[in-house]
């Protein structure tokens, strides 16, 4: 007897789900089971969905191929993964099979059957028998929590909904994810399945100092390996293991970034989204998914399974977006609150530098570097935030005006002194500093505003006189995407600054959240106002959570909490935005953000998409999206729909590619979808008209983060 499966494969499609390609095999196989199979002249990696023992009624049954290759040494993945991929493609509008065979480890589409199985072999170890810290109480340290973090442990389980954490920088949010971790991983279990948690942070940067108290804490009850990473700073074969021992149950957590969130977790029994507001959990890439909203999603499948158990999602953040903040006001989400330091450490005090009372052309003002080196000599630490790498974001020629253009896209290239070099940030082109203007020959070339370089040099010759209590003098170090390109570079760097070797860390937004600087007293914010006028209606909400974020870094050790300051450097110092970050409440500025976005329809309480289209010329995908606006008016779903005209990024050109946009708006969110869902066939249409001939590529951005 011949059975018919149903098979997903990666295809460049726009139409969401797709029907998958019918193959035959002399063996029935379980949905989920993962084969290879020919397609064209190749033989690709497949996920069987369905398989049906009637051929479908319009296969040519002369044409039609056998499935080469079955992975039966790998359980087929859960039902419940196969929904989470399904929801994906549907609802970010992208093929099922790019969303699957994208959430498996690449080297799984090269590995023969018995190259798995040698890995599995591996991995299937005995279990560990689990035992508690004190060889009976898995909770024996009970005594050293709070009592904000005991109220929260204790209402956990009783949540029927997501969970979001307010908790103050250093009010002990990472001990609860621990608490929460054991409660389900050392707890009594309904069925033979191991429990399973899984634990997402924003950037790759945070999982060093995460990762080592999960490992700390759990290794001595679940063993080795009990604990994997997944994020794409590792390496391909160390993905797929890490894949495979969270597939299998052998690795009880999972700790990754927003690529974790497609992990393979038959007994998945709780969701931990750590800085739950950070846009990184945002792809920008694929399918443009949002990892911390799918981990909301998957919770509720989970826990639609499980019933009357749950799987439980716990979103923690000081800075709450306001998406999850609007939700947990109108009885969405469940919000727990804790305000205060462990140990009663007060919050940094904000200190704000009116920059119109410095002399003209001040970067670093007298005050805040008398300040630092005050703190220096007390043998404490200091943090200077400026979003901004590179020494400057341009290099100008005052004669004839000439500017470090880049030839390839719609930006200056950053002069990095460090190596003489002007770089551009976005396509990576490079060259040597010109020794004399490339325009006029005017020898007299120089570098415009400030970057990290430029700020660590700074403060290297403000501080050289001051000295440590031990004598030495203070040292400056730098942390962003320049400084810790090379592998175990940021590990080392966070390791001198722990230890006390580094006296005033200079860094991007990377050293500004999640990181537990114990002697940290002192944080500065050179160049604050850049988003307090910004055109994009998120700009003030992102500010705020980084400033409140880089706050947090001080005074987080209770014996120096009362002396910890932030300073801001602005030309703005009565902005509304200060003046809730000096009180320090986040409550006032959602409220005040949610109202002027109810009063524009913005999102929380709207729902918007963007088509972006990148051609070869602006012209073709302008074309492109408004042939695109004419096509969505024959679709009755319009009518509730609003879409705006096209118009260019910001930056419109990058690595020679032309990009423009249009933006989608509807009060509805189902109505939003169903549009999209009829839209998305109509725009492969739209590409091949004679006007938009160079269109490269276009996507639907669902739930944009950036317009």
């Amino acid at each position: 007897m011949s059975f018919w499966p149903s098979v997903i494969v990666a295809t460049p499609s726009h139409s969401g789900l797709v029907a998958g390609l019918s193959y035959q095999s002399e063996a029935a196989l379980a949905p989920g089971t993962l084969v290879r199979v020919p397609l064209g002249a190749r033989e690709v990696l497949g996920l069987v969905w369905d398989c049906p023992a009637a051929p479908p009624a319009d296969l040519n049954l002369a044409q039609a191929k056998a499935v080469a290759v079955v992975f039966d040494e790998l359980a087929p993945l859960g039902a419940r993964w196969r929904q989470l991929i399904q929801f994906t493609a549907q609802y970010y509008q992208r093929s099922v099979g790019e969303v699957a065979l994208a959430a498996l480890p690449a080297p799984l589409r090269e590995l023969s059957p018995v190259q798995l199985a040698r890995r599995l072999k591996k991995i299937r170890v005995d279990p560990v028998p689990v035992s508690s810290p004190s060889g009976s109480d898995p909770h024996c340290f009970a005594d050293s929590l709070s009592p904000q973090q005991r109220q929260v442990l204790a209402a956990l389980p009783g949540a029927q909904a997501p969970v979001l954490l307010f908790g103050a920088t250093g009010s002990g949010k990472t001990e609860v994810y621990l608490r929460a971790s054991e409660q389900v991983l050392l707890g009594p279990t309904s069925d033979a399945t191991p429990t399973q948690v899984l634990v997402m942070v924003p950037e790759i940067n945070l999982t060093p100092q995460l990762e080592a108290r999960f490992r700390a804490r759990f290794e001595p009850l679940l063993g080795a390996g009990a604990l994997v990473c997944l994020h794409s700073g590792m390496t391909a074969a160390q993905r797929l293991s890490c894949w495979l021992a969270a597939h299998t149950g052998r690795a009880r957590i999972v700790l990754g970034t927003r690529m974790a969130v497609f992990a393979s977790l038959p007994g998945l029994r709780l969701i931990v989204v750590d800085e739950e507001h950070d846009p990184s959990y945002k792809s920008q890439e694929g399918a443009r998914y949002s990892a911390r909203d799918l981990a909301v999603y998957r919770a509720k499948i989970e826990s639609e399974a499980l019933s009357p158990a749950r799987c439980q999602v716990l979103l923690g953040s000081a800075t709450p977006s306001l998406e999850s903040w609007h939700a947990a006001e109108r009885g969405r989400y469940v919000r727990l609150s804790m305000p205060e330091r462990v140990g009663g450490g007060a919050l940094a005090r904000l200190r704000l530098l009116d920059m119109q009372q410095q002399p003209r052309g001040t970067v670093l003002a007298a005050p805040l570097v008398a300040a630092m080196a005050e703190r220096v000599a007390r043998g404490e630490q200091c943090l200077v935030l400026l979003n901004r790498r590179g020494y400057a974001p341009v290099l100008s020629c005052h004669a004839c005006d000439w500017k470090s253009a880049c030839p390839h896209c719609s930006a200056y290239r950053v002069f990095h002194k460090i190596d003489r070099s002007l770089r551009c940030h976005h396509c990576g082109v490079g060259e040597r500093v010109p020794r004399a203007c490339p325009d006029c020959g005017n020898l007299d070339i120089a570098p415009m505003g400030h970057g990290t370089e430029q700020i660590e040099e700074q403060l290297a010759g403000l501080l050289a006189d001051v000295r440590r209590p031990d004598g030495a003098a203070a040292r400056v170090a730098r942390i962003d995407a320049d400084s810790t390109r090379a592998r175990g570079s940021l590990t080392a760097q966070l390791a001198d600054l722990h230890s006390g070797a580094v006296d005033v860390l200079v860094g991007t937004q990377m050293i500004a959240k999640g990181h537990d600087f114990r002697r940290i007293t002192l944080v500065a914010c050179v160049n604050a106002d850049s988003g307090l006028f910004a055109s994009d209606y998120r700009a003030p909400e992102r500010l705020f959570a980084l400033l409140m974020q880089a706050g947090g870094r001080a005074g987080r050790d209770a014996a120096h909490s009362a002396a910890s300051e932030m300073w801001v450097q602005t030309w703005y110092p009565q902005h509304p935005l200060f003046v809730n970050l000096k009180r320090h409440d986040y409550p006032a500025f959602a409220a005040a953000q949610l109202a002027e976005r109810l009063a524009a329809g913005m999102p929380p309480h709207g729902h918007q998409a963007l088509l972006r289209a990148d051609a070869r010329s602006q012209q073709a995908a302008q074309a492109f999206l408004s042939a695109a606006a004419a096509r969505a008016a024959e679709l009755t779903e319009q009518q509730s729909i609003a879409l705006y005209p096209a118009v260019p990024l910001t930056i419109q050109r990058v690595a020679n590619v032309e990009r423009a946009q249009l933006l989608v708006e509807s009060d509805s969110r189902a109505a939003l979808q169903r549009f999209l869902a009829a839209w998305a066939p109509l725009l492969l249409a739209c590409r091949k008209l004679p006007q938009a001939r160079g269109l490269i590529r276009f996507a639907i951005d669902v739930d944009p983060l950036t317009i």
